[in-house]
């Protein structure tokens, strides 16, 4: 969790962490940085957190996927046919 106060006019600002946060630079077009300045102010935050926030979004939705992959593939396979029937021929099933 990030907190900060401060006041405004460019007064002294203070964060605390209760978590190591590491700060990155990323380079946008001048469209894409209007664009998350804008989505940012919609969301009441800054840009840097606008973007940390989407970024943790994808993390934990591509985190979820895997596992679900993951669990599913690790289903033992359900039989096509049951024991001793046969599969019908490609004949059989593209008669036409």
């Amino acid at each position: 969790m990030i907190c900060g106060s401060g006041t405004t006019g460019g007064g002294p600002r203070t964060s605390c962490y209760t978590e190591f946060v590491r700060n990155v630079t990323i380079t946008l077009d001048e469209d894409t940085a209007r664009w998350a300045r804008i989505e940012a102010a919609r969301h009441d935050t800054s840009v840097s957190r606008w973007v940390g926030q989407l970024l943790e979004e994808r993390r934990r939705s591509t985190l979820d996927y895997e596992r679900a992959r993951h669990s599913y593939l690790q289903r033992r396979g359900a039989p096509l046919k049951p024991p001793g029937a046969t599969l019908p021929s490609r004949d059989e099933l593209h008669q036409r």
